[in-house]
């Protein structure tokens, strides 16, 4: 049974990589024409048409190729980047990296294609809103998720704890994960714990990518990597300089709120 499951799970994988092609033809058609897609993609408006209403997948191989040509043409991090808003105060709508659902299949893919090779064995995030895409990944990689929460759930007895002050405020928080949920590993063999991606929504200064990436190491597990849905500003960078230099680090996209509240203002 072990060998068969162990067979199934590339073709699982396969699959929705596939399936995911028809997401990102949906975001392509509202930049571009079926004759122009057409043409770029080097596909007949009938198999076109097939593609994106899902009535048809492509193949793994062309999926693969259609993958490359259709981030090159549509520079799928611009899209995103236009969709988010930030008001005067500096806040922004986070409505497609937590609610739209194909968005939320482009951003799970995208991590799966950038941690393609590593060893993952479980999926952490912080509640809430990073919750989501995690469960998309975790999917897709057929692994565990674990959600690192602000309170103790009751029923279970032991906890690992992680408590912080966010920088600049008074206010300190904490962050709880059921012990039983990270296997730990030995120190001479740490492939015998668990080793775990670590996702992040949004940072602006780092502190809870890094209070998540305590939660590992302290335990005794390995961190597979790091993905950050939004980055804003620059600060978090030097914040997180030692993190960046031990551990793959992806960002989706980079924002400069100031650039983009400037940019805003002079419209008017």
């Amino acid at each position: 049974m072990e060998a068969r499951v162990s067979e199934l799970k590339p073709k699982v994988r396969e699959l929705k990589y596939r399936m995911m092609i028809t997401d990102l033809l949906k975001i392509a058609s509202k930049s571009f024409t079926y004759q122009e897609l057409s043409e770029k993609l080097g596909l007949s408006p009938p198999i076109l048409s097939r593609y994106m209403r899902g009535h048809v997948l492509p193949s793994y191989a062309r999926a693969q190729r259609l993958y490359e040509k259709l981030m090159e043409i549509t520079n799928i991090k611009e899209v995103l980047t236009k969709r988010i808003s930030f008001d005067e105060e500096g806040y922004f709508d986070n409505t497609p990296i937590v609610s739209e659902i194909t968005w939320l299949k482009i951003l799970a893919n995208y991590a799966v294609e950038k941690f393609a090779g590593r060893r993952v064995t479980k999926v952490l995030t912080a509640a809430v809103d990073g919750i989501p895409v995690s469960t998309l990944v975790a999917s897709l990689l057929d692994v565990d998720l674990i959600i690192a929460k602000e309170r103790k759930e009751v029923g279970i007895r032991d906890f690992i704890e992680k408590t912080y002050t966010l920088r600049g405020t008074a206010i300190r928080r904490c962050l709880y994960v059921p012990k039983a949920s990270i296997k730990r590993g030995s120190k001479k063999k740490r492939e015998t714990g668990d080793s775990i991606l670590i996702i992040d929504d949004v940072v602006r200064t780092g502190e809870t990518v890094r209070a998540l990436v305590d939660l590992v190491e302290e335990r005794g597990a390995h961190v597979a990597g790091i993905y950050v849905l939004i980055a804003l500003g620059y600060r978090w960078r030097e914040y997180l300089s030692d993190i960046l230099e031990r551990y793959p680090f992806e960002v989706f996209v980079e924002i400069c709120p100031a650039a983009r509240l400037i940019e805003r203002l002079g419209r008017r």
